[in-house]
């Protein structure tokens, strides 16, 4: 069946089905709500009305971490919690959540001391009960330049050595939908809330969906209806008329791209910037980037701006801790920006408000959740899961099984472990070595797909030589082929952020792949001419606000 045939038999059984659990957001922390609730045997409908992970899910540092710096503001719960989620969701999803070595300098006057690192890394090794090699070691200075020698050494002192995790945000919550969707639940991108529906006891019982790829519209009917919009949340209970006490407070958050050979580190570092915060810098295949800002936000929710004052922040931040360096504008390959929907505590600023998620229940019987880190999604799941499955059991003696998706591997044909990750990379270096082709593809499509690369290489096999014979051509084609066919893909926007991020980090492949990625999903879809033109503008509306607008500006000026 065609993506466009099944998005239509999907539209149909929407109007004809009492869900359990409506929930609107498709983040990673909807999937994981949607996954919890269906793999307890809940009927559950998940919607969004951009593509899935749109918001802030597809724009974060793209690390499951544990949260360092929350251990110097108190927040020891949430530090142990969300690091100990940290080796699940690696377990659950090896070749996606994979181990980064993470180097903390410790420079004259920054945040953190010698005694106090050692001791507050040891602590976090303890909470997040990390084991083996992964825990923390304390470097002098000569071991720390040793591990990083594009570091200041004039105000470095040493640095602290630990254990994190690099993900695509995108893609976990891609993966997680679909295992959501293998458990039975129904998840539609492009379907946009309008509005709540309630009973004669103003009480909610569904929500009324719009079609953002045709003119159709339906309701949907549910015992309980979810609201994990993250930046939207608040829109949503103003809707519900349950918009009061705590509400949020966005803040923005800025990475910048550039390449790896401009800023060729080792590993990635976390690193004192000049006002006392703290930014990331990760090298990722061919590039680097770091960040980020922390900033309040009050703007479009869809689309925040990176600001000139933003690039200018981080790029003094590199410079700072990384003199020999030397990035300038012109060096900015790609940039996004997202907003952290946090929740407002009064006198305290963007970096100090606290990372806990916290649910609403109004009294129309809205669920709203907030807060929240990409890393603890899965407790954040469970929590509301849990209160749903409370109430079920109270008001229709339904009795709801325990959560399980610890034990639910994100992916089908999971590979074991990331000795099995990095076996399967080897295995597909020697296909890319007969082939002649970049031995690049072989780490880049074990993260993103992990045993799925099988499925894109049966699609290759039938472009190449067939459709064309530029090597690296095919494999987009047969990615692209995969995320129509397999993920839900509906616009070109889809594929070169969300699923793939080729938009940010391999900006190099995009002249010769947009007018064969246009003219693909335009026989895929059946576009008309009108059609095809508003997606090639709206590609090209995107370049410039991701990929090339300080080169342009620089230029220009």
């Amino acid at each position: 069946m065609s993506n466009q045939s099944l998005r239509q038999t999907h539209w149909e059984q929407i109007s004809q089905t009492t869900y359990d659990l409506i929930v609107v957001g498709g983040g990673i922390t909807g999937a994981g709500i949607a996954l919890d609730a269906a793999s307890r045997g809940l009927l559950v409908l998940l919607l969004d009305k951009q593509d899935f992970a749109a918001g802030t899910s597809s724009r974060s540092t793209k690390l499951v971490h544990g949260g360092l710096r929350y251990l110097k503001q108190g927040e020891v719960k949430l530090v142990q919690e969300v690091g100990r989620e940290r080796a699940t969701v690696h377990r659950l999803a090896p070749h996606l959540v994979v181990p980064e070595k993470m180097l903390l300098p410790l420079i004259k006057g920054g945040n953190y001391g010698y005694w106090l690192t050692s001791l507050g890394l040891k602590v976090y090794d303890i909470l997040a009960k990390v084991k083996g090699d992964d825990k923390r070691r304390m470097l002098g200075k000569t071991q720390a330049l040793a591990h990083e020698p594009l570091l200041r050494s004039d105000i470095l002192k040493g640095a602290g050595y630990y254990a994190e995790y690099r993900t695509d945000d995108a893609r976990l919550t891609i993966e997680i939908i679909k295992t959501a969707q293998r458990f039975g639940a129904l998840a539609l991108n492009y379907a946009a809330v309008s509005e709540l529906s309630y009973d004669e006891q103003g009480k909610i019982n569904g929500v009324y969906i719009e079609d953002q790829l045709s003119p159709q519209k339906t309701k949907a009917l549910g015992r309980y209806v979810v609201n994990a919009t993250g930046p939207w949340v608040d829109e949503l209970r103003q809707w519900d008329g349950s918009r009061h006490g705590k509400h949020l407070f966005l803040t923005k958050g800025v990475h910048l791209v550039v390449a790896h050979a401009r800023f060729p580190i080792q590993q990635a570092v976390y690193f004192d910037a000049q006002d006392g915060r703290m930014v990331f810098a990760i090298p990722r295949g061919k590039v680097t980037y770091f960040g980020t800002t922390d900033t309040a936000y009050q703007g479009p929710l869809e689309e925040p701006e990176v600001t000139p004052e933003d690039v200018q922040y981080l790029l003094h931040a590199v410079r700072h801790v990384f003199p020999t360096v030397r990035l300038t504008n012109e060096d900015v390959i790609s940039s996004w920006a997202g907003l952290r929907p946090l929740i407002y505590q009064m006198g305290k600023s963007p970096s100090e408000l606290s990372r806990k998620d916290e649910i609403f229940w109004s009294d129309t019987g809205l669920i709203s959740i907030a807060g929240g880190k990409l890393t603890g999604y899965r407790k954040m799941a469970q929590r509301v899961v849990d209160a749903v499955a409370q109430r079920l059991k109270t008001e229709a003696a339904m009795l709801i099984p325990p959560c399980h998706t610890d034990k639910i591997p994100l992916t089908p044909k999971p590979l074991a472990d990331y000795y099995e990750v990095q076996q399967y990379i080897t295995q597909q270096v020697g296909r890319l070595r007969n082939l002649q082709a970049d031995l690049y593809y072989a780490p880049y499509l074990v993260h993103l797909y992990g045993t799925q690369t099988e499925l894109i290489w049966e699609y290759f096999e039938e472009i190449y030589p067939a459709q064309t014979t530029d090597i690296d051509l095919a494999i987009i084609l047969a990615e692209l082929r995969f995320a129509i066919e397999h993920e839900m893909v509906q616009q070109p926007l889809d594929f070169l952020l969300r699923r793939t991020s080729r938009l940010y980090f391999d900006t190099d492949t995009l002249p010769r792949l947009l007018k064969p990625l246009l003219l693909t999903m335009h026989e895929a879809f059946g576009w008309d001419d009108d059609t095809l033109t508003k997606h090639h503008d709206e590609l090209l509306q995107s370049l410039r606000t991701h990929a090339l607008k300080y080169i342009k500006t620089l230029i220009s000026s």
